[in-house]
């Protein structure tokens, strides 16, 4: 048990960063708020806008399961951002950085 646990925290810690350049930095409008604050929003904004697609639970549906994905912060935001065409619809002009940024984490918060 004790390895496993380990084994996902290095995981997440070797995805949360990203040879994308620049490293991810959530915008200065979300530094100030509580972790629980962030992640209630993120939820909030996943069911406005993403569960449609990948599920009420997130296991997928259309859009592929979000539990444990192995991409970086900045590549969950790019794509929320850009979209992935013939894939995903962009967010870019309905959602600001701030949003994308409560999805990132509540996107890294499904185990």
């Amino acid at each position: 048990m004790a390895a496993n646990a380990l084994a996902a925290v290095l995981q997440h810690e070797a995805t949360a960063r990203s040879h994308e350049l620049p490293p991810y930095a959530p915008p200065a409008a979300i530094a100030g708020l509580a972790p629980d604050v962030l992640l209630a929003r993120g939820r909030k904004l996943y069911f406005g806008n993403c569960a449609h697609c990948h599920g009420e639970d997130a296991h997928g549906d259309e859009g592929p399961d979000l539990h444990d994905v192995e991409v970086s912060d900045r590549r969950i935001a790019t794509v929320v951002k850009k979209g992935i065409k013939g894939e995903m619809p962009t967010f870019g002009k309905k959602l600001n950085d701030a949003d994308i940024a409560a999805l990132v984490v509540y996107v890294r918060a499904l185990h």
